[in-house]
């Protein structure tokens, strides 16, 4: 089950991935608001007590792992709140019930601050990494909108390749088989990050969440 990564922060150079918690989502909610991202990510606007469902169901659901983008400099030592120091989100998801190791990934970074800056690209390795070290993942899929150039470009450089286009939802469709040189190569590339517990980081000494 997914809940696997509820407690798991992955610390990275620019960017910490941490679960998404009801903390987070006013500041997704406001994000979804944006025609552009909407158009980006395929998504209707949501309500505000819908989000809070989508995410519950998010945590709950078995094949779907999601963590927020949080910038790391701003983040440690609690000097900034999550909320105010996210930039985004990535989401795995197990799309194919007969093929477990088959992970379609999703990167979006929704503060246009941080964008062209490579932050989605860590997030993205960070990701693809968690997904094949715990989840046994050992194939991605990216379905990308035709004028995202931006995205598909990234993951181009990530050695994911072209393998179709759907005219009808202008959508790219990319790939990558993870054999033992692609494993090798995501590790070293992910092999800075740590891993470590969103309690322990978000709950000074002694206090803990009931």
């Amino acid at each position: 089950a997914m809940k696997i990564n509820q407690n798991t922060v992955l610390q990275g150079k620019r960017v910490t991935l941490v679960p998404y918690t009801s903390a987070h989502v006013p500041r997704y909610h406001e994000w979804m608001q944006s025609e552009e991202l909407q158009r980006l990510t395929a998504s209707e606007p949501l309500s505000l007590e819908q989000e809070y469902e989508m995410q519950r169901s998010w945590r709950e659901d078995t094949d779907k792992c999601t963590f927020i983008v949080l910038d790391s400099e701003r983040w440690p030592g609690q000097a900034c709140a999550d909320e105010d120091c996210m930039v985004g989100d990535v989401n795995l998801f197990l799309t194919d019930a007969e093929d477990p190791t088959l992970g379609e990934i999703e990167i979006m970074i929704a503060e246009p601050g941080y964008r062209g800056r490579g932050f989605g690209k860590e997030a993205t390795l960070m990701m693809m990494s968690y997904g094949v070290r715990k989840l046994g993942i050992t194939k991605f899929e990216a379905k990308i909108g035709q004028e995202n150039e931006a995205s598909i470009c990234m993951f181009k450089k990530l050695h994911f390749k072209e393998v179709a286009v759907n005219s009808v939802f202008q959508e790219v469709t990319l790939r990558l088989d993870v054999d033992d040189q692609e494993r090798r190569w995501l590790l070293e590339q992910t092999n800075h990050v740590e891993e470590k517990s969103y309690i322990e980081l978000k709950q000074p000494a002694g206090v803990l969440e009931t």
